[in-house]
């Protein structure tokens, strides 16, 4: 791993759990935003992989997904994976295990909490050379979360996206994945701080 040049105090960033634009200098946003800019080049091959991903979801679950991803909060590095959601009922997901697991369309990843007192299921399947993460979430939980996506879209502004992007790989590229790992899951927690975004082992992202 490199170790990018950078005037800001990562370390006090991560512990304050937000990137205020405010806080850089100007020439550190200039980088930061020509970084965001180059990554929004990658937007329409991710578009196309979550129409097709979101199509065979629908048409294997009957269920609508949402982007619960760094992608769908325009978050995303050029690595990104996509992280779709459902709301499906409890009692239903052997069911669900069946039709996703059954013809092989997608692996099981884990059971993971949600809340204090709900679970997710996660399955990964690919499309184009993109791996898809499926979160099956309770109904409520969805519901909660798709409020909670759309209170980021509507309150993130774009200095306050540039500079978590930015942040986000400069903890990458310096190898400081423990701290990149937990910087992704920083704006759920600011805004749905009731839900437990754990990741998946060997996964970064919700």
């Amino acid at each position: 791993m490199t170790n990018p040049h950078t005037a800001l105090d990562l370390s006090a960033i991560t512990a304050k759990e937000w990137a205020d634009p405010a806080d850089f200098p100007e020439d550190e946003f200039a980088r930061a935003t020509e970084f965001y800019e180059a990554m929004r080049t990658h937007d329409d091959r991710l578009l196309k992989a979550r129409a097709e991903a979101s199509g065979l979801i629908e048409q294997w679950t009957g269920r609508v997904p949402r982007d619960v991803g760094s992608f769908g909060t325009r978050l995303n590095l050029e690595t990104s994976d996509l992280d779709l959601g459902i709301g499906f009922p409890v009692e239903q997901r052997d069911e669900l295990m069946q039709v996703l697991m059954g013809e092989g369309r997608a692996t099981f990843l884990g059971e993971r909490k949600t809340s204090f007192s709900t679970t997710r299921l996660v399955f990964s399947f690919e499309v184009a050379g993109i791996e898809i993460d499926l979160s099956a979430l309770t109904e409520l939980d969805f519901a909660v979360a798709c409020r909670m996506l759309d209170q980021i879209a509507d309150e993130m502004t774009q200095p306050e996206r540039i500079a978590h992007t930015w942040v986000k790989h400069l903890l990458r590229a310096s190898g400081r994945l423990e701290e990149y790992a937990a910087w992704k899951l920083v704006t759920y927690a600011r805004y749905c701080p009731e839900f437990n975004w754990v990741p998946i082992p060997e996964k970064t992202g919700f």
